[in-house]
């Protein structure tokens, strides 16, 4: 009865009003060989203390104490229990999307709250709340400035978070539109020599990211000029939020596609996570997902609305700029609570401490290996080239409770033996130091 709401006498009622004597009747219309005439083959049911019992039991298996260096875009960061503490309540979680979000003031004043903070760190006009993750963004990214300038070529960086880039791929199908890929040059930047001569007459935008996959900061307003002299659109896709508390926002940009999932939404083994996507004003009536704007009723009183909603389910599906179609409050209204209990001051400091940890990090764990790209600037990411293979490496990292960088073979063949590192404000310089440690431990060279 503790689960089960409903009593027998409430069930007897519910079926004599359907006019059935039995729940069995109800799948009378089922033939009989169909039916499983046995009690389901699993154990039987446990009581609660059983069950905190083997919870208990099942949780002593975890693997517990790891470090972990993995980055790629999904960070680990600290996450004030404020957070927890706020969306949980029941105004704010639910069991479904609020989609009808129109009606609720609160969820609307916290979407509106959260698309002024990501404007202000983005510097463009409008952002909106309504983004899978950072690779739908970035493909949205893309099919919005087709839609803009009417053109159908887009100009992507090779430094691009390559799973975005498969993203955009798979959108790209059965769309009008084609994308070209541009590589890097030795400092691990976009290379502009050859952007130069792939953007044409023809190019929508241009995509880059930064930092970029490698964790290197790009010349934004050089890639900027490049997009924009040719009449293309340059969007900018952001993976690591915290970045923007000490990299220099992307004012040049047309659209910014932002992953805020370092803004205090845990990485939950994948998601969800938290998708924007923010532009020039003069855009927005092609971005999709839905924006709110602040108002004031027929007696002056401050209220918020949904101001814009370019979606299928609000509009006719032939008019409509996307298929998105959710609402992701709940997670945006975790990344607003940690913009908040942070502040201005707070996020920088935040970003100089990842600054400061992967700057050290890279420095100590390369006196045994070889940093690339040493020369350009970069954020809390930085590649390694070692002697041996990933798999041995991080193999032996493993065996000392350490999980080591990503492999970048399986993107970026031409690196070699390359691996991407990553390192937090939670990185500490004990757990740095061991990991230089056990990479210095080169045993005999493994071949690739």
């Amino acid at each position: 009865m503790r689960y089960l709401p409903k009593s027998p006498a409430e069930r007897a009622e519910m079926l004599r009003e359907i006019g059935v004597s039995s729940i069995d009747d109800l799948f009378a219309t089922i033939p009989e060989e169909y039916r499983l005439a046995r009690d389901l083959n699993i154990p039987r049911q446990m009581g609660e203390s059983e069950i905190i019992d083997h919870f208990k039991g099942a949780a002593a298996h975890n693997a517990v104490g790891y470090t972990s260096f993995l980055g790629a875009g999904v960070y680990r960061h600290y996450r004030p229990v404020i957070i927890d503490s706020l969306v949980q309540r029941g105004e704010f979680l639910t069991s479904y999307t609020p989609y009808q979000a129109e009606i609720t003031q609160g969820t609307l004043q916290a979407i509106f709250e959260f698309q002024t903070m990501i404007c202000e760190l983005t510097g463009m006009d409008i952002a909106n709340a309504s983004m899978y993750d950072g690779s739908t963004g970035a493909a949205e990214a893309a099919m919005m400035a087709v839609r803009v300038t009417g053109r159908d070529g887009v100009v992507v960086a090779r430094t691009v978070h390559p799973e975005y880039r498969e993203v955009m791929e798979t959108y790209s199908q059965h769309q009008e539109h084609s994308a070209h890929e541009v590589g890097y040059g030795a400092d691990g930047r976009i290379d502009l020599a050859a952007l130069d001569q792939a953007v044409t007459e023809n190019t929508a935008c241009v995509l880059v990211q930064s930092p970029n996959f490698f964790g290197v900061v790009e010349d934004i307003p050089a890639i900027a000029e490049i997009a924009h002299k040719k009449g293309a659109l340059l969007g900018v896709s952001i993976a690591e939020a915290v970045s923007l508390g000490i990299v220099r926002p992307p004012v040049e940009a047309d659209i910014v596609s932002l992953e805020a999932q370092s803004f205090g939404v845990a990485p939950s083994y994948g998601g969800p996570f938290c998708g924007v996507l923010a532009a020039k004003e003069k855009y927005l009536r092609q971005m999709p997902g839905r924006l709110v704007g602040e108002t004031k009723d027929k007696d002056g009183r401050r209220g918020f609305v949904l101001t814009l909603s370019t979606r299928e389910q609000h509009i006719r599906r032939e008019k409509a700029t996307s298929n998105i179609c959710t609402n992701q409050a709940l997670v945006a209204l975790m990344a607003t609570v940690f913009m908040t209990v942070y502040g201005k001051e707070g996020i920088k400091e935040l970003a100089v401490q990842n600054l400061a940890k992967a700057q050290y990090a890279a420095k100590t764990i390369s006196e045994s290996s070889k940093l690339l790209f040493a020369g350009s600037p970069r954020f809390n990411e930085f590649v390694l080239e070692t002697s041996e293979s990933p798999e041995h490496l991080n193999a032996r990292l493993l065996e000392n409770k350490i999980i080591g960088g990503v492999p970048l073979k399986k993107w970026y063949p031409e690196l070699g033996n390359a691996t991407l590192w990553c390192a937090t404000e939670l990185t500490t310089k004990e757990q740095i130091d061991q990991a230089a440690a056990v990479v210095a431990e080169v045993p005999v060279a493994t071949s690739a």
